[in-house]
């Protein structure tokens, strides 16, 4: 049992090194999409952001900024963490809430296509939504040197790497698993404010955030998701929580990142006898998020839907 436990933490520690050093801002490259050059913009106002009070990102120097690519807006160089709700009509509330995590490569996190698009989204069927805005790693300020920095990292992703040990990936993912812990327990103290029931919170995730929502299921102690999303997440071999947790799995199968490294984590969950849903769409590529694509791969939100439908936490 000792070995298969081992087995399964370099997995999931190997899975943490490839998105924090492979994904870069490639969460986000729909083929119908122009507009792929970044663009700086001014940071957008958000009035609804609630500081979460995880303190700032230790060692931090660079300042967040923000960028326009594929017609939607990206955040980087994130030290401080917040919460943005966006709630739902009460006539329409379920009393369900999800914690949205967008992708990055925890380099930048799609704050539109993964993160305000889908909130909005889940609102409109009765869910409480959340959009956490974690705290990232850090990259030059200024734009040619983020570029640079970017082709730097995807030309070292094609040396050869030891694995990390288990620890080191936890350590790797420190400050995030503090956002997400701290997101669930504002979302908690703020229930009957926000007409959530605190037992039926999930977690969401894209990409890298797909990588956090699974680490926030282990590791988050706490946090305690009801259930959770992995979209176009790592989904190699891992342990279970001890808890049932009950997961949703979209992926595309041309997806370069994840597509081939087997479906272990779907089935661990098959044989922990945990509630598991997988959609495997031929074509999507990788961080389709809420773009209309001319793949079915444009329909996993849907497939979601209907998922949370079918366990009582979505209306009509």
């Amino acid at each position: 049992m000792r070995k298969i436990a081992a087995k399964h933490r370099t997995r999931a520690s190997s899975m943490v090194a490839a998105v924090l050093l492979g994904l870069g801002t490639a969460t986000a490259t729909p083929a119908q999409v122009p507009d792929e050059k970044m663009v700086p913009i001014a940071i957008p106002d958000q009035p609804t952001a609630i500081l979460l009070g995880t303190g700032p990102l230790p060692d931090a120097t660079a300042p967040e900024v923000w960028h326009r690519q594929y017609q939607r807006v990206f955040a980087r160089n994130v030290t401080v963490a917040t919460l943005t709700p966006f709630l739902p009509n009460p006539q329409k509330a379920t009393g369900a809430a999800v914690i949205v995590a967008p992708g990055g490569g925890f380099r930048t996190l799609s704050m539109e296509n993964e993160g305000w698009d889908v909130a909005r989204a889940l609102a409109d069927k009765g869910v409480a939504a959340f959009v956490l805005k974690y705290r990232l790693v850090q990259t030059p300020a200024d734009m040619p040197g983020f570029e640079r920095s970017m082709t730097e990292m995807f030309s070292a992703t094609a040396q050869p790497r030891t694995r990390p040990t288990s620890d080191n990936a936890k350590a790797m993912l420190a400050p995030q698993l503090a956002d997400a812990r701290a997101a669930f327990a504002l979302i908690r103290r703020r229930a009957p404010e926000w007409k959530v029931d605190p037992d039926r919170i999930g977690m969401l995730g894209f990409s890298a955030g797909a990588m956090l929502t699974m680490a926030t299921a282990l590791h988050g102690e706490d946090a305690r998701p009801a259930f959770i999303g992995n979209i176009y997440g790592p989904i190699d071999a891992m342990p279970t929580p001890a808890q049932s947790t009950p997961l949703f799995v979209a992926l595309a199968a041309d997806d370069p990142f994840f597509a081939n490294s087997g479906q272990g984590l779907i089935d661990a969950w098959r044989k922990a006898k945990q509630p598991v849903e997988f959609h495997l769409y031929e074509q999507g590529g990788h961080g389709f998020g809420m773009y209309q694509k001319t793949t079915t791969s444009t329909g996993w939100f849907g497939d979601y839907v209907r998922w949370l439908q079918m366990r009582g936490f979505a209306g009509t």
